[in-house]
């Protein structure tokens, strides 16, 4: 996928073409990253190839336009919390959150760019694609109530240029605290998904990246729905049928997001695991939190240190995603990944669920 990055940061022409490529640096993102934004000296791989330093300086600067444009046109702009466990003689000793890394952000924004491409070729080809979509968000309300109690006021209904400005303005006012906004807003924005989308029948964008042309393609190796585009793609290439029936593409993009959905859960199984057995000897102790999840299904927490989330097994009446809430560690079960929390304290934020 091959698209001419303007100064500005816009896309301007593009091609999509089979092409060779061959990685002779091998490079990996916590070094280039680090060397990015100047606390880490050029890996020796890079310093290796001629001219790469250049070509990676060039791509970052091209890569931060994108971002810039895609910020100014509705893009909303996330601190996403990403936990790692530590592990000492075969125990967890701490849970860590990933830093930012200026290299993984390049990349982001190269991958944004290459699907958004992908998607208008098999449109232009008059080819059905497997969209990734977000739909608009359908608890907005608690999202305005939240925007609130921050003295910050969204209008009536879904907009994301204007949800964009508020999270500029947060991340600058309190870039501490940003990541908690992040995550309350990314839980009531609603999870993605796949659905096809074909030449006679309206398209759904994608509400957090602020596109309407948008799918999956940039890891066929790794995750199925790549794979179908890539196929997609090649059948456009060469000038052959779509490889899929209406019928069956339906299909599977509802599979595709089930299994994704199922995925993420054993992710969370995982993470959840190596939490509980770090905080096995801390029954009765008190942390404070944020309200992430509040549904027919449960009420969860996520405590700030460590950064674990659980469930609110007491005193969930009455709260909701985004307040700020003190609990106290009432159970933990490693096999089963559970952490049970009682609500002890509360700081409602915002409009109240109806």
């Amino acid at each position: 996928m091959e698209a001419e990055i303007t100064a500005a940061g816009d896309v301007g022409s593009s091609a999509v073409y089979r092409a060779l490529v061959h990685n002779h640096a091998q490079l990996a993102y916590p070094s280039v990253g680090a060397w990015l934004a100047g606390n880490g000296p050029i890996p020796n791989a890079a310093n290796a190839v001629p001219a790469l330093a250049e070509n990676l300086r060039l791509q970052d600067r091209a890569a931060q336009s994108i971002e810039t444009f895609r910020h100014a046109h509705g893009a909303l702009t996330f601190a996403p919390i990403e936990v790692k466990a530590l592990l000492q003689e075969d125990a967890v000793h701490s849970l860590r959150q990933e830093p930012p890394n200026r290299a993984r952000e390049l990349i982001e924004n190269f991958m944004i760019i290459a699907n958004g491409v992908i998607a208008r070729f098999l449109t232009d080809q008059e080819f059905p694609v497997m969209r990734r979509v977000v739909r608009s968000p359908e608890r907005w309300e608690r999202i305005i109530g939240i925007a609130e109690h921050l003295g910050a006021t969204l209008p009536g209904e879904p907009d994301a240029r204007s949800l964009q400005a508020f999270l500029t303005e947060r991340r600058a006012a309190d870039p501490l605290r940003f990541p908690d906004l992040s995550l309350s807003i990314i839980k009531l924005l609603g999870r993605g998904e796949y659905m096809a989308s074909f030449p006679d029948k309206g398209t759904t964008g994608h509400f957090g990246l602020a596109v309407s042309d948008y799918t999956h393609s940039t890891a066929p190796n790794r995750r199925y729905p790549d794979l179908i585009t890539q196929r997609l793609v090649r059948a456009a290439l060469e000038e052959r049928p779509c490889p899929f029936e209406r019928k069956e593409l339906e299909m599977l993009a509802q599979h595709c997001t089930e299994k994704e959905n199922d995925a993420k859960r054993v992710e969370r199984r995982l993470v959840k695991s190596a939490a509980a057995l770090l905080l096995d000897d801390r029954l009765g102790e008190t942390f404070d939190g944020l309200i992430t999840g509040a549904g027919n299904k449960g009420t969860w927490v996520r405590v700030f240190d460590p950064p674990v989330e659980g469930r609110v097994e007491r005193g969930a009446s009455g709260i909701d995603v985004g307040d700020k809430v003190r609990v106290k560690l009432i159970g933990t079960n490693p096999e089963q990944g559970f952490i049970d929390f009682e609500r002890i304290g509360h700081e409602p934020v915002g409009r109240r669920r109806r």
